[in-house]
Protein backbone atom coordinates (compact mmCIF):
# COMPACT_ATOMS: atom_id res chain seq x y z
CA UNK A 1 0.00 0.00 0.00
CA UNK A 2 1.36 3.62 -0.79
CA UNK A 3 1.84 6.30 1.40
CA UNK A 4 0.97 9.45 1.12
CA UNK A 5 2.73 12.27 3.22
CA UNK A 6 2.19 16.23 3.06
CA UNK A 7 5.48 17.65 2.98
CA UNK A 8 5.24 20.79 1.24
CA UNK A 9 3.81 23.81 3.78
CA UNK A 10 6.11 26.60 4.99
CA UNK A 11 5.91 25.79 9.01
CA UNK A 12 5.52 29.51 9.80
CA UNK A 13 5.42 28.63 13.83
CA UNK A 14 9.15 26.97 13.57
CA UNK A 15 10.10 29.75 12.00
CA UNK A 16 13.64 29.22 13.88
CA UNK A 17 14.37 26.14 11.37
CA UNK A 18 11.94 27.01 8.58
CA UNK A 19 13.57 29.88 7.16
CA UNK A 20 16.23 27.41 5.76
CA UNK A 21 15.03 24.28 5.62
CA UNK A 22 11.32 22.93 5.68
CA UNK A 23 9.50 21.86 7.97
CA UNK A 24 9.70 17.91 7.49
CA UNK A 25 13.66 18.33 7.38
CA UNK A 26 13.46 19.66 10.64
CA UNK A 27 15.95 17.21 12.81
CA UNK A 28 14.81 15.03 15.97
CA UNK A 29 18.00 12.70 17.30
CA UNK A 30 19.85 13.54 14.13
CA UNK A 31 17.56 12.39 11.74
CA UNK A 32 14.78 14.52 9.80
CA UNK A 33 11.37 14.06 11.23
CA UNK A 34 10.00 12.37 7.78
CA UNK A 35 12.38 10.04 8.13
CA UNK A 36 11.07 8.96 11.80
CA UNK A 37 7.22 9.15 10.16
CA UNK A 38 8.30 6.95 7.03
CA UNK A 39 10.12 4.67 9.87
CA UNK A 40 6.71 3.97 11.72
CA UNK A 41 5.28 3.04 8.41
CA UNK A 42 8.01 0.55 7.38
CA UNK A 43 7.83 -1.06 10.48
CA UNK A 44 4.73 -2.30 9.25
CA UNK A 45 5.93 -3.38 5.66
CA UNK A 46 4.87 0.06 3.84
CA UNK A 47 7.68 1.07 2.22
CA UNK A 48 6.26 2.87 -1.33
CA UNK A 49 6.24 6.36 -0.81
CA UNK A 50 5.18 9.64 -2.21
CA UNK A 51 6.17 12.93 -0.97
CA UNK A 52 3.50 16.06 -1.80
CA UNK A 53 6.43 18.42 -1.38
CA UNK A 54 6.31 22.47 -1.85
CA UNK A 55 8.56 24.87 0.19
CA UNK A 56 11.90 24.11 -0.16
CA UNK A 57 11.62 20.86 -2.32
CA UNK A 58 14.64 20.88 -3.25
CA UNK A 59 16.17 20.56 0.12
CA UNK A 60 14.17 17.03 0.48
CA UNK A 61 14.89 15.84 -2.57
CA UNK A 62 18.45 16.73 -2.27
CA UNK A 63 18.27 14.34 0.60
CA UNK A 64 16.92 11.74 -0.69
CA UNK A 65 18.59 11.80 -3.80
CA UNK A 66 21.47 11.49 -1.92
CA UNK A 67 19.91 9.15 0.98
CA UNK A 68 23.16 6.51 0.53
CA UNK A 69 26.14 9.14 0.96
CA UNK A 70 24.87 10.57 2.94
CA UNK A 71 23.98 7.80 5.52
CA UNK A 72 26.93 5.73 4.92
CA UNK A 73 30.32 5.61 5.07
CA UNK A 74 32.50 5.42 2.24
CA UNK A 75 36.08 6.52 0.24
CA UNK A 76 36.26 9.11 -2.40
CA UNK A 77 38.91 8.70 -5.41
CA UNK A 78 39.02 12.35 -5.80
CA UNK A 79 41.53 11.88 -9.08
CA UNK A 80 38.41 9.68 -11.01
CA UNK A 81 35.56 9.93 -8.72
CA UNK A 82 35.22 6.01 -8.06
CA UNK A 83 33.17 5.67 -4.64
CA UNK A 84 33.46 2.96 -2.39
CA UNK A 85 30.50 2.60 0.24
CA UNK A 86 31.70 0.94 3.60
CA UNK A 87 28.44 0.31 5.42
CA UNK A 88 25.76 0.86 3.11
CA UNK A 89 22.58 1.82 4.05
CA UNK A 90 19.60 -1.05 4.67
CA UNK A 91 16.70 1.22 4.36
CA UNK A 92 15.10 -0.33 1.29
CA UNK A 93 12.28 2.35 0.38
CA UNK A 94 11.20 3.23 -2.58
CA UNK A 95 10.30 7.22 -2.57
CA UNK A 96 8.85 9.61 -5.03
CA UNK A 97 8.94 13.14 -4.89
CA UNK A 98 6.56 15.37 -6.30
CA UNK A 99 6.41 19.12 -6.26
CA UNK A 100 2.64 20.14 -5.82
CA UNK A 101 2.91 23.55 -5.78
CA UNK A 102 4.53 26.26 -3.32
CA UNK A 103 1.09 27.67 -2.41
CA UNK A 104 -0.87 24.82 -2.99
CA UNK A 105 -3.07 23.77 0.05
CA UNK A 106 -3.75 19.90 1.14
CA UNK A 107 -6.37 19.08 -0.42
CA UNK A 108 -5.09 20.52 -4.23
CA UNK A 109 -1.64 18.71 -2.90
CA UNK A 110 -3.58 15.02 -2.57
CA UNK A 111 -5.34 15.69 -6.09
CA UNK A 112 -1.90 16.44 -7.80
CA UNK A 113 -0.69 13.02 -7.00
CA UNK A 114 -3.51 11.44 -8.39
CA UNK A 115 -1.71 9.66 -11.41
CA UNK A 116 0.80 8.89 -8.98
CA UNK A 117 -1.19 6.87 -6.46
CA UNK A 118 -3.49 5.37 -8.97
CA UNK A 119 -6.59 3.56 -8.41
CA UNK A 120 -5.94 1.65 -4.77
CA UNK A 121 -6.14 2.45 -1.53
CA UNK A 122 -3.59 4.50 0.66
CA UNK A 123 -2.65 5.89 3.62
CA UNK A 124 -1.77 9.14 3.87
CA UNK A 125 -0.64 11.54 7.26
CA UNK A 126 1.43 14.67 7.45
CA UNK A 127 5.12 15.31 7.74
CA UNK A 128 4.93 16.73 10.84
CA UNK A 129 3.50 14.22 13.54
CA UNK A 130 5.18 11.41 15.26
CA UNK A 131 2.96 8.42 16.88
CA UNK A 132 2.85 5.16 18.25
CA UNK A 133 -0.19 4.34 16.63
CA UNK A 134 -1.03 0.25 15.13
CA UNK A 135 -0.76 1.11 11.45
CA UNK A 136 -2.10 -3.11 10.75
CA UNK A 137 -4.77 -2.22 13.65
CA UNK A 138 -6.01 1.12 11.33
CA UNK A 139 -5.80 -0.72 8.64
CA UNK A 140 -7.77 -3.75 10.04
CA UNK A 141 -10.18 -1.31 11.53
CA UNK A 142 -10.92 0.81 8.06
CA UNK A 143 -11.61 -2.33 6.23
CA UNK A 144 -14.59 -3.52 8.67
CA UNK A 145 -16.31 -0.54 8.24
CA UNK A 146 -16.39 -0.34 4.44
CA UNK A 147 -16.16 3.92 4.31
CA UNK A 148 -13.87 5.98 1.90
CA UNK A 149 -12.11 7.06 4.83
CA UNK A 150 -10.24 7.04 8.13
CA UNK A 151 -9.06 9.43 10.18
CA UNK A 152 -7.10 8.54 13.49
CA UNK A 153 -8.16 10.43 16.28
CA UNK A 154 -6.25 11.08 19.42
CA UNK A 155 -6.17 13.02 22.49
CA UNK A 156 -4.46 16.92 22.20
CA UNK A 157 -1.30 16.59 24.17
CA UNK A 158 -1.69 19.50 27.07
CA UNK A 159 0.88 22.58 26.99
CA UNK A 160 1.59 22.76 29.88
CA UNK A 161 1.75 20.31 33.37
CA UNK A 162 -2.35 19.84 34.32
CA UNK A 163 -2.76 20.65 38.02
CA UNK A 164 -6.02 19.36 39.56
CA UNK A 165 -7.30 21.42 42.75
CA UNK A 166 -9.63 20.27 45.37
CA UNK A 167 -11.94 22.74 47.15
CA UNK A 168 -9.53 23.78 49.34
CA UNK A 169 -6.99 24.43 46.71
CA UNK A 170 -4.34 21.24 47.97
CA UNK A 171 -3.54 19.58 44.35
CA UNK A 172 -4.91 16.45 44.45
CA UNK A 173 -3.45 15.76 41.08
CA UNK A 174 0.31 17.07 39.41
CA UNK A 175 0.47 15.07 35.67
CA UNK A 176 3.67 16.75 33.78
CA UNK A 177 2.10 17.68 30.30
CA UNK A 178 -0.58 14.86 30.14
CA UNK A 179 -3.00 14.08 27.00
CA UNK A 180 -6.57 15.91 27.65
CA UNK A 181 -9.02 13.50 29.09
CA UNK A 182 -11.72 14.72 26.89
CA UNK A 183 -11.92 15.61 22.93
CA UNK A 184 -10.48 14.07 20.08
CA UNK A 185 -8.42 15.57 17.19
CA UNK A 186 -7.27 14.27 13.88
CA UNK A 187 -4.22 13.09 14.31
CA UNK A 188 -3.39 12.18 10.59
CA UNK A 189 -2.60 8.30 9.97
CA UNK A 190 -5.55 8.42 7.44
CA UNK A 191 -6.86 5.60 4.98
CA UNK A 192 -8.07 6.38 2.46
CA UNK A 193 -10.26 4.56 -0.98
CA UNK A 194 -8.82 6.50 -4.37
CA UNK A 195 -12.85 7.52 -4.59
CA UNK A 196 -12.44 10.44 -1.92
CA UNK A 197 -9.76 12.30 -4.50
CA UNK A 198 -12.66 13.34 -7.11
CA UNK A 199 -13.78 15.23 -3.56
CA UNK A 200 -11.04 17.60 -4.18
CA UNK A 201 -11.50 20.38 -6.81
CA UNK A 202 -8.36 22.55 -7.36
CA UNK A 203 -5.04 23.88 -5.47
CA UNK A 204 -6.99 26.09 -3.35
CA UNK A 205 -8.98 22.68 -1.57
CA UNK A 206 -8.15 22.37 2.16
CA UNK A 207 -8.22 18.65 2.68
CA UNK A 208 -9.67 19.27 6.42
CA UNK A 209 -12.77 21.33 5.19
CA UNK A 210 -14.74 20.97 2.15
CA UNK A 211 -13.70 17.23 1.46
CA UNK A 212 -13.62 15.49 4.77
CA UNK A 213 -16.39 18.00 5.65
CA UNK A 214 -18.67 16.49 3.04
CA UNK A 215 -17.78 12.98 3.11
CA UNK A 216 -18.58 12.99 7.00
CA UNK A 217 -22.02 14.19 6.51
CA UNK A 218 -22.76 11.61 4.03
CA UNK A 219 -21.51 9.00 6.59
CA UNK A 220 -18.37 8.04 5.26
CA UNK A 221 -15.65 8.98 7.36
CA UNK A 222 -14.79 6.36 10.00
CA UNK A 223 -12.30 7.52 13.18
CA UNK A 224 -10.22 5.07 14.82
CA UNK A 225 -9.05 6.19 17.97
CA UNK A 226 -6.00 5.90 19.11
CA UNK A 227 -5.16 6.49 22.91
CA UNK A 228 -1.31 6.12 22.92
CA UNK A 229 1.31 8.24 22.08
CA UNK A 230 0.71 11.23 19.36
CA UNK A 231 2.78 14.54 19.07
CA UNK A 232 3.07 17.12 16.66
CA UNK A 233 6.04 19.63 15.64
CA UNK A 234 4.31 23.33 15.43
CA UNK A 235 6.88 25.26 17.65
CA UNK A 236 10.54 24.83 18.65
CA UNK A 237 8.63 24.05 21.90
CA UNK A 238 7.45 21.01 20.38
CA UNK A 239 10.35 19.98 18.62
CA UNK A 240 12.73 20.36 21.83
CA UNK A 241 10.07 17.86 23.61
CA UNK A 242 10.29 15.74 20.40
CA UNK A 243 14.40 15.90 21.10
CA UNK A 244 14.42 15.10 24.48
CA UNK A 245 12.23 11.84 24.16
CA UNK A 246 14.70 10.75 21.28
CA UNK A 247 17.80 10.48 24.03
CA UNK A 248 17.11 6.82 24.28
CA UNK A 249 16.52 4.81 21.20
CA UNK A 250 15.29 2.23 23.13
CA UNK A 251 12.47 3.85 24.88
CA UNK A 252 11.56 6.40 22.55
CA UNK A 253 7.40 6.66 22.04
CA UNK A 254 7.02 6.09 18.56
Amino acid sequence: MKVVILAGGFGTRLSEYTDIIPKPMVTIAGKPIIWHIMERYAKYGHKDFILALGYKAEVIKEYFLNYSPINSDFTVNLKDGNIKNHNSSSVDWRVTLVQTGLTTLTGGRLARLKHFIGKERFLLTYGDGLSDVNIDKLISFHETHGKLVTVTAVRPPARFGQIELDSHSMVSSFREKPQLDQGWINGGFFVIEPEFINHIHGDKTILEKDPLEKIAQNGELAAFRHEGFWQCMDTKRDRDYLEELATNIKSRPW
